[in-house]
């Protein structure tokens, strides 16, 4: 037991400078999660720390081919063995998961999982996680030792978790008190810039009449205060980004927020993203906002039973594309649906913003930037 004493230290050491090397909450789950799959031969690993939603915040697993994972689809919800496992807090080793009667089903591209082993990952009596484990390597299935060492790696592996939370909430607060430090500077230049911008109008409407040359002047000075002006607001909405954004990236945090939809509104809703570069953060926060007001408008406005997000890359144009199988609305009816400010959004990246849609045929948003 000793050797598995000084592996386990030493898995969990990895997760721990994991935490000092300024990764994220999830890239520790990673860690952790590879860290058991090596430690007791399992052929599939997985963690997922619950949310409040009847879901999970988050959901990382090992054993699985980026083309299966997509296959198997949304996030697994709160039930079966998992939601069991929550409720109860404690361990489960079985030598057949599907002959446990708290098994539910497996979604169609699921892999088969036979003999399992499963451990909540607890902060005293609150279960931050659960670690389950599948498909022992070496056959024969977990014994009770594997247990007995996995309940060992789960309440160190507790201590990461704890520690990599606390980081990068410390994180997020202090680039939100910077943030809103450079914001409220931000709003100052721009004030300035208006007021003095308000003075040059009126001072070229006075003189327009009386000395057309003093007021063109001052008219160039209206037209480069607002060109000042506008791009100090641009700095502000880089400013006030969201904090997901600085955490995940464009395509991570439209996952997460479809991730949310899909759980919280009837439709069916879905996202795909191909490989995206590295992108201009300006351009993140209006293809997000775009996005959000996009799904606002087919969840709520619509009646849409499906409605799926696209991001895509090509010929360095980056695409938004989202569409539902709604009402859809005569382009003359778009009043209240927020479409000027989305175009405006497109518009101020350099982008172009189009609206196909027709009573009965649902409606298309597509934006383009780039190129």
């Amino acid at each position: 037991m000793t050797s598995d004493r000084d592996e386990i230290l030493q898995a969990v050491s990895s997760a721990v400078l994991a935490v000092t090397r300024h990764l994220s909450v999830r890239e520790v789950l990673q860690v952790i999660v590879r860290s058991a799959q090596r430690l007791l031969d399992a052929r599939y690993a997985a963690l997922g720390v619950p949310d409040d939603d009847g879901s999970f915040a988050e959901f990382v697993a090992e054993g699985l081919t980026d083309k299966q994972w997509e296959a198997i689809g949304p996030l697994p919800r709160q039930h079966g063995m998992l939601g069991a496992m929550l409720r109860e807090g404690a361990p489960v080793r079985l030598p057949d998961l599907r002959s446990d009667p708290r098994f539910e089903w497996w979604p169609k591209a699921h892999p088969v999982m036979r003999d399992f082993l499963g451990m909540p990952i607890r902060d005293r009596d609150r279960v931050l996680g659960i670690i389950f484990l599948a498909n022992k390597r070496s056959g024969g299935g977990f014994t009770q030792a594997d247990e007995e060492l996995l309940t060992l790696f789960a309440a160190h592996a507790s201590i990461a978790l704890i520690n990599a939370t606390l980081y990068e909430r410390g994180r997020e607060l202090a680039m939100m008190e910077e943030r809103n430090r450079v914001a409220r500077e931000l709003h100052d230049a721009v004030t300035q810039k208006l007021f003095s911008l308000r003075l040059s109008a009126q001072a070229a409407g006075d003189l327009i009449g009386k000395a057309p040359d003093k007021a063109a002047a001052e008219l160039d000075r209206v037209q480069r205060l607002a060109g000042e002006a506008l791009s100090e607001l641009r700095a502000v909405i880089v400013e006030l980004r969201p904090a997901e954004l600085d955490r995940h990236g464009l395509p991570e945090t439209l996952r997460k927020h479809v991730r949310m939809l899909d759980r919280l509104h009837p439709a069916v809703v879905t996202f795909e993203c191909a490989e995206l570069p590295p992108l201009d953060p300006e351009v993140e926060v209006a293809v997000l906002r775009v996005a959000q007001e996009a799904l606002h408008n087919a969840l709520r406005h619509s009646g849409a039973e499906r409605v799926s997000v696209g991001l895509s890359y090509a010929d360095g144009r980056l695409t938004l594309v989202v569409c539902d199988d709604g009402k859809g609305f005569e382009q003359g009816e778009s009043r209240g649906l927020g479409l000027a400010s989305m175009r405006d959004r497109a518009e101020s990246t350099g982008g172009v913003m189009t609206v196909e849609s027709a009573p009965g045929t649902g409606t298309t948003v597509r934006v383009e930037v780039g190129g």
